[in-house]
Parts: C-alpha cells; structure tokens; sequence
C-alpha cells in the first residue's frame, strides 16, 4: 500500500472513532469532552481530503473549524455561567 492509502484508511478510521466517542463515549455528558472528540472526527475529515489532494477543500476546512472551535468554546463557557446565575437566583 502506499502513504496516501494509509492516510485515507487513517481519516476512515478517526472519522468513525471520533463520532462514535462524541455520541457515547465515556462522559459524553461533559461539552468539553464531547468538544474534543469532534475535533478527533474533523481531524479523520482533514485527511480523507488530504488524501485526495483537495488543497482548498481541507484549507477551508481547517479555517472553518478554527473559527467554529472558538465559537463553541465561548458559547460552553457562557452557557455554564448562564447555568451557575440561575443556580444562585434560585436558591
């Protein structure tokens, strides 16, 4: 087999891994881990397009995913802020 099969086999693998560990892996319930178990199924997409030499494909891929990572970064972090005030108006 040569590099670029292996690079695609990988982006197959990591891609499945990755979605499986978002949905049900071990404390799915944390966003910061599910976060991160999305970045493993983005990184397998970023090699499936590297393999087929999609130059623009996975340069825009990478920015898009950059931008939305710290977007969804911000939006945990309010959230649980938002989550904390109601905990303490409440009590």
């Amino acid at each position: 087999m040569e590099y670029i099969e292996y690079l695609l086999y990988l982006g197959y693998v990591l891609l499945i891994i990755g979605t499986i560990g978002a949905i049900v892996g071990p404390k799915s319930n944390d966003r910061f881990i599910r976060l991160l178990n999305t970045e493993v199924a983005t990184f397998g997409v970023c090699f499936i397009f590297l393999a087929y030499d999609e130059a623009l494909a996975l340069m825009t891929l990478i920015a898009v995913n950059a931008i939305l990572c710290l977007i969804l970064v911000r939006a945990i972090i309010l959230n649980a802020e938002y989550e904390e005030e109601t905990d303490t108006k409440i009590k």
